[in-house]
């Protein structure tokens, strides 16, 4: 299945109307801002991407890509994350239904990896994230994050196993993680990164709100533990008793992305309640400040207080009112559009866009929008530094720079 659009930024990427195999390609100019209009001008030349000869390295920079092409290249049940495995042809997708999926990109060919663990669906519960160990290419090692049922309520849980290709099964599966019971279905994040050999894992609030400042607990946490699952040696709390010797930051609500810039800075993307999404740096030991602060509002409509300068919580790196509800994060490292090496992109789920943030050290500042027309909830970068994107509809697309 292969469905071709190009658009460019701030266009509607309308995939699902093109025609079966069609590979028909349509570049649509960036929207006016303040008038909504297309600005193109559609007998200019498309940009090159050739750099001038000059010795001034700013002027020497091509101009970063704004035309994207997307093909649509699958259909998924409800997928949520997925993770190009290294030293390998496979993509690895999670379905929140339950189901792990394994596609050749060679061939293809998708097959359901067999003795995934079972899986609590209900509301926002499931099978969530997926990412390849550190070791993966001698060990196979794979981390999962789902939910469970307990006695004590629904909870999220990180396991690891080694992932056989060949049948595809997954084995010597075991929980090394386990998140707080709660009641509700709903605010489980669960998104993992490894960094500097620690695996960090988001922890959301379970829709409960307090427990994001309270220590005994680690909801509404980002949490820092050795590849074993155990809390991580030189942790901010390490000499407080458990969990809170595990916490890397708190005071979060729905953290669903979390991403390494190429300077070694750690990024999270968080859902805001009414409006007052977030694209967080984390600092070591700091409080975000959920729900005592915040720049958006209850979806009752009761204020909260905007974060300030003379408050003791470390304020979003950039925030968005109206929300987008960003649903992922990555940050991008490849080469293949240019100008957007170290971007931060985020894939709105009520927004339906991909955004484009500028990151600069630690300052970030969103330059680019486009408009998906579907629920984009993940985004992952190919090894040839293609963007795929898996829709809460079930398409599973390519992005790559129009030419």
């Amino acid at each position: 299945m292969r469905r071709i659009l190009s658009c460019t930024a701030a266009a509607a990427l309308l995939v699902a109307g093109c025609a079966g195999d069609s590979s028909e390609q349509e570049t649509i100019g960036p929207i006016d801002s303040e008038n909504g209009e297309d600005t193109a001008d559609p007998t200019e030349e498309p940009a090159t991407g050739e750099q001038p000869d000059t010795e001034d390295p700013e002027e020497n920079d091509a101009a970063p890509v704004t035309g994207i092409t997307i093909t649509e290249q699958a259909e998924l049940s409800s997928p949520w994350a997925m993770e190009f495995l290294p030293g390998t042809e496979y993509l690895l997708i999670t379905e929140r239904t339950g189901a792990l999926q394994l596609r050749d990109q060679e061939t293809e060919e998708i097959q359901e990896v067999s003795d995934a663990p079972e899986v609590d669906s209900a509301g926002q519960g499931g099978m969530h994230d997926v990412i390849a160990g550190p070791s993966f290419e001698q060990d196979q090692t794979v981390y999962l994050s789902w939910v469970q049922t307990t006695d004590d309520g629904r909870q999220g849980v990180v396991g690891r196993a080694q992932l056989n290709a060949e049948e595809p099964s997954l084995e010597h599966l075991e929980v090394i993680w386990e998140q707080d019971p709660a009641s509700g279905n709903g605010h489980y994040s669960l998104r993992m990164v490894i960094h500097d050999d620690h695996l960090f894992v988001t922890s959301g609030d379970r829709q409960e709100l307090e427990p994001a400042q309270d220590m005994a607990n680690n909801l509404g946490t980002v949490v820092r533990l050795t590849l074993d699952g155990e809390p991580a040696p030189g942790n901010p709390l390490e000499d407080q008793a458990a969990p809170a010797d595990e916490f890397w930051t708190v005071g979060h609500r729905n953290p669903l992305g979390i991403a390494v810039d190429s300077e070694g800075n750690l990024w999270s993307s968080e859902m805001g309640p009414e409006g007052g999404d977030e694209l967080n740096l984390l600092v070591e030991g700091a409080n975000y400040g959920w729900p005592e602060v915040s720049m958006g509002v209850h979806y009752s409509g009761e204020e909260i207080p905007d974060h300030s300068d003379d408050d003791e919580f470390e304020a979003p790196r950039a925030h968005w009112v109206p929300a987008i509800s960003p649903g992922n994060l990555l940050i991008y490292q490849g080469e293949l559009f240019t100008g957007w090496q170290s971007s931060a992109l985020l894939g709105g789920l009520s927004g339906q866009n991909l955004v484009r943030v500028e990151l600069d050290g630690v300052d970030a500042e969103q330059v680019d929008e486009w408009d998906m027309g579907d629920r984009i909830r993940a985004l992952a970068e190919a090894p040839d530094g293609a963007i795929w994107i898996a829709t809460d509809s079930g398409r599973l697309l390519e992005a790559r720079p129009a030419d």
